[in-house]
């Protein structure tokens, strides 16, 4: 309840703030030449973004739904996240070089999925890193996401190949250049989830953490823990650890935006599944239930959602079977 409380109200007040701001000229995939057309923007002292569509993964979009980052430091570049593909991280590549001459010395990949590692084909050459965990889920993953991403993506998929990691990391603090740079391991959204916050310029990376007007992926959910991980960001972010949030999906925003909105739609979603299930409601009728309003013009909706339905509602079934058998 304590997670509840004021969440709906805080999510409708910043919400018109969120979609009054400035229209941001994202990247146009361009789908004749295969060409992302990545645009970088400058967001603070020596970083920049890499805003991907706020949509779910199609040709149309080049399958460029991820924000990716780099962060000039005066000693060295560090990049947050390679994209989707091959073609990807070697465009991402060419768009940093157009930016700084500093060499990269970091590459992260913040978690395990496709999006977040794909590109790291372009960067070979460069120690690519990410928790332990994650690097064990890309290299056991890895094949059946590029199965699939080659099925949805097609061509902008070409010579791609599953690349995970290649050097594991531990929670640390790092001083690169003119940047302090704390690394941490939360978890929910994955069993391993890196962000990495800038004390410097006071930027949050949160990777899948934190979702901003698109839908949340649930395929490696622990709904508990991300819960417990949401209100840890939001006591650093009232804490004065963070003050811009650059989520992996979604518009960067400030403040707790994006944290209110994830955690909202996750307790409307757990709250769904199990109050029908426990009403003995089957899967075809709550893929049918309306999605409450404050959700409705979210990106990817409503696949994921029918995604998430689909995976998780059979336990949630089986937990209520399980206690009215007692």
């Amino acid at each position: 309840m304590k997670r509840l409380a004021g969440a709906s109200a805080l999510v409708a007040s910043v919400v018109a703030g969120l979609l009054g701001a400035s229209t941001v000229a994202l990247a146009q995939a361009d789908i004749a030449t295969f060409n992302y057309h990545l645009q970088p923007r400058q967001i603070a002292q020596d970083t920049w973004v890499i805003e991907g569509a706020v949509d779910d993964f199609g040709r149309a979009n080049g399958c460029n739904i991820i924000n990716t980052a780099f962060i000039a430091t005066g000693e060295g570049v560090v990049v947050i996240n390679t994209g989707t593909s091959r073609l990807y991280g070697e465009q991402q590549r060419q768009t940093i070089e157009g930016v700084t001459r500093e060499p990269v010395r970091h590459v992260f990949n913040l978690n395990l999925h496709p999006d977040y590692f794909f590109g790291n084909q372009a960067w070979a050459d460069r120690p690519v890193q990410a928790l332990p965990g994650t690097i064990a889920g890309q290299q056991a993953e890895g094949n059946a996401y590029a199965d699939n991403l080659y099925r949805l993506c097609g061509d902008w998929m070409k010579a791609t190949e599953s690349t995970p990691a290649n050097t594991p990391v531990e929670p640390q603090t790092r001083v690169v250049g003119g940047h302090k740079l704390e690394l941490r391991r939360l978890r929910g959204h994955t069993a391993d989830d890196l962000v990495v916050i800038d004390h410097t310029t006071g930027v949050l990376f949160a990777g899948g953490l934190i979702f901003s007007r698109r839908v949340p992926t649930t395929p490696h959910a622990d709904f508990s823990a991300w819960l417990d991980s949401l209100d840890t960001l939001a006591h650093w972010q009232q804490s004065g650890v963070f003050k811009q949030v650059v989520p992996s999906h979604g518009p960067l925003h400030g403040g707790i935006v994006g944290i209110a909105e994830t955690r909202d739609w996750l307790q409307w979603l757990t709250t769904t599944m199990r109050e029908s299930a426990e009403r003995g409601l089957d899967l075809s009728e709550v893929l049918r239930l309306p999605v409450p309003e404050r959700f409705a013009a979210w990106a990817a909706q409503p696949a994921e959602l029918q995604r998430s339905l689909a995976q998780w509602y059979p336990r949630y079934e089986q937990r209520a079977f399980s206690t009215s058998a007692r």
